[in-house]
């Protein structure tokens, strides 16, 4: 049996990609370690009842097998990694602009873009509007084929609300009922792009957080 042979066809082919020396090292052991045992087997066989070549082959098949997944699996986390790191340096151009997103946002005096899209099967649609704790602080109707528009903040009599942090729903009425309500995309300036458990995600003006990947759209900051 050619084990050299073996060796290296389970080795060379993940060669120029392998992790780093410390993952080689520990590979290296467990072959070692794994010879050992295949020799041991050898040498303590039945000799009225040897094993047959063909499992020995499948052995170091196996072995080699596992090998190159653990390699594999290694590799393909480094490249995750990579593109995470990737992905959090373009997004960093998006510090400072204004990201469509379902998140609260602070109150200023200057209107807020809202986008509230109501669902296909409500005859009646409403924007609610909540503050920190939520509770509700406005209901207005909203039209049923959606389209951005300007909150200014406006109070029932006219005076400006409260200047805080304030989130906002459509709310879905189908033949009188309510069949659901759903968050409202706002565009609001993002201040930080990080790395969390592997994903980019923006930090908000406001402190509101969401991953990357749910921001619909970029604009320049008002």
């Amino acid at each position: 049996m050619d084990i050299t042979q073996t060796t290296s066809q389970a080795t060379n082919p993940v060669a120029s990609t392998a992790p780093g020396p410390s993952e080689k090292t520990v590979i290296s052991s467990d072959f070692e370690t794994f010879l050992k045992m295949l020799t041991a087997q050898m040498e303590n066989q039945d000799p009225l009842n040897p094993v047959e070549s063909t499992d020995y082959a499948t052995q170091l098949a196996t072995f080699s097998g596992v090998e190159q997944q653990v390699q594999t699996n290694d590799l393909l986390k480094s490249l995750g990694s990579q593109m995470g790191v990737m992905g959090m340096a373009q997004l960093s151009g998006w510090v400072g602009m204004e990201g469509r997103a379902p998140v609260s946002v602070p109150f200023d005096g200057s209107p807020i873009t809202l986008d509230p899209v109501p669902r296909n099967v409500a005859d009646q649609a409403f924007l609610v509007v909540r503050d920190a704790t939520g509770a509700e602080v406005q209901r207005s109707e909203v039209a049923l084929g959606g389209g951005t528009m300007d909150w200014a903040g406006v109070g029932p009599d006219g005076a400006p609300l409260p200047y805080a942090s304030y989130s906002f729903e459509v709310e879905n009425h189908s033949q009188g009922a309510v069949i659901g309500s759903d968050p409202v995309a706002v565009y609001a300036e993002i201040q930080e792009a990080r790395m969390e458990d592997g994903r980019t995600v923006l930090i908000f003006e406001g402190g509101a957080k969401l991953a990357a990947d749910e921001v619909t759209a970029i604009r320049k900051g008002s």
